[in-house]
């Protein structure tokens, strides 16, 4: 028998009645009744619920052992009486009478509780991290991570996927994020590049011969940290195919998501079949590419309604004549929610940046009418159009937001999800995926004006590929998708751009020229030049997955070991400064700000 322990805190039941058994753990609570110590002994598989008398020799010891110290404890299986069952432990039929017990690990006193899920400051709970990883909730949050991970490496391999390990010491490339780079000592001058994701070395793969590969992947991008999004480093279930077009690829990953989110949660799947949303119908729809398909506010183009003569709402018509364009959003049945819940809207409008968000309401006497503060702009025709094409009706209400096209789909993208907040639209036992399809190949640097990737450069352009038009980027379309579930954007894939030539040109129209391809995708290129095959994959984040699955909304709350918001582990003070004996080595020198 381990000298430790016979049993876990976790499987010992009445069928274990008056056998002699040993546990070890962290004191978890005590309850001192004053003739009895009541005791709860926790370990990674449960708790079990110990006792002792204050006539034991041992009593008076076991009373001032803080809570988290590690015993051990010898003793007897006991039934509970029936009115002491605790229902919520698996152990809750039983208790053990302390015969005896052994310190083990000694305890400071704590920076936070253990038996507690009271919210401490970020700073400490990350400081602290392995006292936090005992509490409750987010432990059970980590072996969630560990099964589901375990769950779709069986998948994969159910589905004849092979997986392989890619360097994690590369080259830098750009691909949207910035790099941690690495000085290479035998190689003065020169640095290494941590993989943003596996992108080149899975093309190679599939290059190799290679006909399906995954990899539990870490990914290492240069970013600022988001609840949904750690800095520094994060995993995905990365994945390629041969000879794929894009739905071969969308099967395996619907199927693979299916049952995953089946088997670890309770949760309704609102479609078996993901549905497939255009990029451009999802940024008209939604005002986004990563839309919450439980939400069911549509937003709708009303542009040309203030082209007409009898809508008289001057400043959105002068402001369409300059090229803005107008859209709305139709919420059910409202006409007779209070001003506030309208005024609020607004207020808030103003709030994210927006000179405001207009608003009426739908009513009808002896013809249909708009009523509220800008409702008298518009005539009883118009409105009818407009209800033609909100799908609206009598008691709706209708608010309109007017600007340039990003700036409109921003405001209504919020403003869809502030609506459906106020009014209680989301059903949180739901989960709905959809594919974003047919991403544009290029898009407009805001900033600079010129050309760059709107997503993957190594994604292959739609159409016909031999005659491409390159002399209007902006309409080239890509097999280009993502995967989204609860307004969450699980991952990014594509399906490759495999022909060298090809490749070329496109980023050409980026302005790299050959010879920056050459050396920035020299593998790639080189390895393209003999013979690849057509293949595509995805790379859904192992992490986000999780936080859906959990119901988090941080993503550090499924992360064993995350950082804080500025990159930085304050348990184990990195990132650090180096001895000037490393420096050396590595040929650097640090040049300190004035």
């Amino acid at each position: 028998m381990n000298k430790y322990r016979s049993h876990t805190c976790g499987e010992l039941t009445i069928e274990d009645k008056n056998k002699n058994i040993s546990l070890s753990g962290w004191i978890n609570k005590k309850r001192d009744h004053g003739n009895l110590l009541f005791l709860d002994l926790r370990d990674n598989y449960g708790v079990t619920q110990c006792v002792i008398e204050n006539s034991h020799k041992k009593f008076k010891e076991l009373e001032k052992l803080s809570l988290e110290t590690v015993i051990k404890i010898d003793g007897k299986v006991l039934e509970r009486s029936k009115d002491t069952i605790n229902k919520e432990l698996n152990t809750g039929e039983i208790e053990i009478s302390i015969i005896s017990y052994e310190v083990l690990g000694k305890t400071k006193e704590l920076p936070l509780p253990v038996f507690s899920d009271q919210e401490y400051a970020e700073e400490i709970r990350l400081k602290y991290r392995f006292l936090d990883l005992r509490r409750k909730k987010i432990h059970q949050n980590i072996i969630l991570r560990s099964k589901v991970i375990s769950f779709i490496r069986s998948e994969m391999q159910k589905f004849g996927f092979l997986e392989f390990q890619t360097p994690i010491l590369t080259s830098s490339s750009p691909e949207g994020a910035r790099d941690f780079l690495v000085p290479s000592r035998l190689n003065p001058g020169k640095f290494y590049a941590l993989p943003q994701a596996p992108q080149q070395f899975k093309q190679l793969i599939m290059v190799s011969g290679f006909d399906k590969y995954f990899q539990i992947a870490p990914c290492f991008r240069d970013e600022d940290a988001r609840a949904d999004r750690s800095p520094g480093e994060f995993y995905q279930l990365d994945l390629e195919m041969s000879f794929v077009e894009q739905e071969d690829v969308f099967k395996v990953v619907e199927k693979l998501m299916t049952s995953v989110f089946k088997k670890f949660s309770n949760k309704k799947m609102l479609y078996e079949k993901f549905p497939k949303i255009t990029y451009s119908d999802a940024m008209l729809k939604y005002g986004t590419d990563k839309p919450d398909l439980r939400n069911p506010l549509i937003i709708s183009d009303l542009t040309k309604i203030f082209n007409r003569e009898d809508v008289k709402f001057d400043i959105f018509k002068k402001l369409v004549k300059n090229g803005s364009i107008v859209r709305g959003i139709v919420t059910k049945k409202t006409k007779d929610k209070p001003r506030s819940f309208f005024d609020g809207m607004d207020k808030w409008a103003k709030e994210e940046g927006a000179s405001g968000l207009a608003y009426f309401t739908i009513e009808k006497d002896s013809e249909i009418k708009a009523k509220g503060p800008v409702g008298k702009f518009f005539s009883s025709d118009s409105i009818n159009e407009i209800m033609k094409i909100l799908n609206a009706e009598v008691g709706d209400s209708i608010f309109l937001a007017c600007g340039k096209v990003k700036e409109v789909e921003k405001l209504l993208s919020n403003a869809r999800d502030k609506l459906a907040d106020e009014l209680k639209l989301i059903s949180n036992d739901i989960f709905a995926f959809c594919w974003i399809v047919d991403y544009p190949m290029f898009e407009e640097d805001e900033k600079t004006k010129e050309i760059i990737f709107s997503h993957n450069p190594f994604s292959m352009p739609q159409g016909d590929v031999k005659n491409l038009d390159l002399s209007k980027p902006l309409e080239i379309k890509a097999y280009q998708y993502d995967i989204v579930c609860n307004g969450v954007e699980l991952s990014s894939g594509a399906i490759r751009n495999h022909i060298p030539e090809l490749m070329y040109k496109l980023f050409s129209v980026a302005g790299y020229n050959k010879k920056t391809v050459d050396e920035k995708f020299s593998g790639m290129i080189n390895a393209l030049s003999y013979g690849a095959p057509p293949h595509g994959g995805i790379a859904p984040g192992i992490d986000r997955i999780i936080m859906l699955l959990a119901g988090e909304k941080n993503i550090r709350e499924v992360t064993m070991f995350p950082m804080n918001q500025n990159a930085q582990d304050l348990m184990m003070n990195a990132p650090s400064e180096i001895e000037d004996e490393q420096l050396k080595e590595l040929n650097l020198s640090i040049k300190k700000k004035k």
